[in-house]
């Protein structure tokens, strides 16, 4: 399976902050889509950075509430990994795995297209090992 596959059943809707957006608009957004990114775009969708949860935290415990009221550029993650639609569910886990991170943008012709979520890729893989393992069953009962 992949990454076409999996926004085509799930859907490329994405939340997006701009990077003028203060921290407080975006933990407004992860609290209110209950996710735990959003990808930082401009007006043309193209990626500029990513914000989870965990960064959003780590400046709050560091720096104080008033931190909330800074922009999300000056703490996003600016060199941000993304996939393209023709990538596979081994690539994703890989990638995700070498760069401990836990949500994938996914672009094409240089703009936002959708994003993978390690939820995404742990359901779509264990539905991968279901039917090989259905099709294994059906083989082996009929020889």
């Amino acid at each position: 399976m992949n990454v076409s596959a999996i926004l085509k059943q799930k859907g490329r809707e994405v939340e997006t902050v701009t990077p003028q957006a203060t921290l407080m608009q975006a933990a407004n957004a992860l609290a209110a889509r209950r996710i735990g990114a959003v990808v930082v775009v401009d007006e043309h969708r193209k990626v500029h950075g990513i914000i989870s949860e965990r960064d959003i935290i780590r400046v709050l415990a560091k720096s104080g509430p008033a931190v909330l009221e800074t922009p999300v550029a000056s703490v996003m993650t600016r060199n941000v990994i993304s996939c393209g639609e023709t990538d596979t569910l081994d690539q994703l886990m890989a990638a995700m795995t070498t760069g401990r991170f836990r949500h994938l943008p996914v672009t094409k012709d240089g703009a936002l297209a959708g994003i993978v979520s390690i939820g995404d890729v742990v359901k779509y893989h264990l539905a991968e090992i279901e039917m090989e393992a259905t099709a294994m069953k059906e083989y082996i009962a009929h020889t």
